[in-house]
């Protein structure tokens, strides 16, 4: 499969099965790919060569069972709703049109907030909240959505080390229940320890496997394109991974660097 935009290849050659009931994890350097790689499967962005099949059907043809996530600039934060309103917006799909939320619909809502510890901030704006709150309640939008598939750009990106572990023990307890979750990530630590699979991504599907192979050195210096340094020390190396040149600046321009023992 290969797809872009316009005259630009964003992926190409792309082969990629992933099971059902897996936590996949989706690295690589930012404008790699990956969330072309999530649109495609979401049946927001069709392929130019090749197909997809996504629940064994075309993407779109279950669009009730797959729950999308997007990365969280891609939000309008000004828009004028509440928490509440927004995990709401999971059971759209299944009320169909002109149907107002019922008892069950709200019974959702209300068990996907409690479960990323949200219900106590219902009435709250969205715009109001931290980052990690509102990356919690578009979780719980998804979750309100009884998907089967969970796509999710970046969802632990910018949040503080507790509300990133709360949130992958949510996203387990999902993948326990036999739903299928892909993650784009640039924590390579967290996918390394919280996720069962991995795809290396750079404009095409550099390996995949599972996520113990996120701390290979060598396969992520084929990812990255050489920016992995490999620093001195006692367990043998520690890989850091400074993803500034592909332009991933954090609050204030200070370049992501991400650790892990080798």
């Amino acid at each position: 499969m290969t797809a872009g935009y316009g005259r630009r290849v964003a992926l190409a050659d792309v082969n990629l099965t992933v099971r059902a009931g897996s936590l996949l994890a989706v690295i690589g350097p930012n404008g790699a790919g990956k969330s072309t790689l999530l649109k495609l499967i979401a049946g927001l962005l069709k392929p130019d060569i090749g197909t997809v099949s996504v629940l064994g059907a075309a993407p779109g043809v279950e669009a009730r069972s797959v729950a999308y996530v997007p990365q969280a600039e891609a939000v309008d934060w000004d828009f004028p709703v509440t928490v509440g309103e927004v995990a709401m917006m999971g059971r759209y799909a299944r009320l169909g049109f002109g149907r107002r939320p019922g008892r069950i619909d709200r019974e959702r809502v209300d068990a996907a907030l409690e479960t990323v510890g949200m219900h106590g901030q219902v009435e709250r704006q969205i715009g109001a909240l931290s980052g990690g709150q509102r990356r919690r309640v578009f979780l719980a939008r998804a979750i309100a959505a009884e998907p089967q598939l969970y796509l999710l750009d970046e969802p632990v990106t910018g949040v503080d080390a507790t509300t990133q572990e709360e949130l992958m023990d949510v996203l387990e307890a999902e993948a326990r229940a036999g739903k299928t979750v892909i993650a784009s990530t640039h924590d390579l630590i967290c996918a390394a320890q919280r996720f069962h699979q991995a795809a290396f991504v750079n404009g095409r599907i550099v390996a995949t496997g599972p996520a113990a192979m996120v701390l290979d050195r060598q396969l992520l210096s084929d990812t990255y394109g050489g920016h992995v340094l490999v620093l001195p020390g006692d367990d043998g190396g520690r890989l850091v991974l400074d993803d500034a040149h592909h332009h991933d600046q954090a609050p204030g321009g200070e370049s992501h660097y991400h650790e892990g023992s080798h």
